[in-house]
């Protein structure tokens, strides 16, 4: 029987996540993304520490679309992770295709400086 959707994803994660883990130089950058709302969030795997977080739900992000509402998340990640003193993370797509929103938050916070 085939797979449903969230199966399907669980999956995809627990592939990528074998692969891919935060240390306290090179934390991991994790995206989550619902039909409404985008998350990203900067994890030390190592220590079990979130080091930063942004929403498209934060009081300083507003936008009209929800590309709109990703590139904003994907700049502030870019910043807080920046002032943090780290510019280099793994990017965790969170088993979600790298399309649409996920690939526009990617290519913010690279247009703001972080290296992945």
């Amino acid at each position: 029987m085939a797979l449903s959707k969230l199966q399907r994803r669980a999956r995809i994660k627990r592939r990528i996540r074998k692969i891919i883990s935060g240390t306290a130089t090179k934390p991991r950058l994790s995206v989550y993304r619902s039909n409404k709302e985008i998350y990203a969030q900067v994890i030390d795997d190592v220590n079990g520490v979130t080091l930063a977080s942004v929403s498209s739900r934060d009081k300083g992000i507003s936008a009209s679309t929800k590309t709109e509402a990703a590139t904003a998340v994907g700049k502030s990640i870019a910043e807080l992770t920046i002032k943090a003193g780290l510019e280099t993370v793994a990017f965790d797509r969170n088993g979600y295709l790298y399309h649409g929103r996920v690939k526009v938050l990617a290519d913010a916070a690279r247009e703001a400086g972080l290296k992945f």
